[in-house]
């Protein structure tokens, strides 16, 4: 492995920016319908009556749309911090999340930013030419406020 291979140019505490999304009442419901549904995210009359008072996304909602901008952004992000110009990086896959969490809700027109930070990152002796990159990422609603959080992982090849 030489000191120039995408894997050693990664480091701990880059920031990874994943773009925003804006969450609307009709995709809100539409997602609820098929994957989760419960009263808060199917109507704004179901909501009214739930802890949260209002119609909000699921929490699966606001992950999926997290791995869509991860999937989306995240390697082309990486590569810029890294100032790589090598052959294409290979990413694997993942080997999962930890720690996932809804921090609080997301409503209707709230704009969510998502970004993922480099939090270490290790060689994977069981299979040879693989690292491990892990990653605290997060979603932050047009106030300030957390929305999501969790950490994750990904293969990349070592050269």
């Amino acid at each position: 492995m030489t000191k120039t291979s995408f894997f050693n140019l990664i480091d701990p505490g880059m920031t990874m920016q994943l773009g925003q999304y804006t969450f609307e009442k009709e995709e809100i419901i539409r997602f609820a319908d098929k994957f989760d549904p419960q009263k808060f995210h199917l109507s704004e009359d179901g909501a009214k009556t739930s802890i949260f008072g209002n119609l909000c996304a699921s929490g699966w909602h606001t992950a999926s749309i997290w791995m869509r901008q991860n999937v989306i952004h995240g390697r082309d992000e990486l590569i810029r911090l890294t100032k790589y110009t090598g052959p294409e990086p290979e990413f694997g896959p993942s080997p999962g999340v930890r720690n996932l969490r809804w921090v609080s809700p997301v409503f209707v027109g709230d704009t969510i930013t998502y970004q993922s930070t480099i939090i270490g990152k290790r060689e994977l002796p069981k299979h040879p030419g693989w690292g491990l990159v892990t990653s605290h990422s997060q979603g932050i609603n047009q106030n300030e406020k957390p929305v999501l959080a969790l950490n994750g992982a990904v293969f990349v090849k070592l050269d």
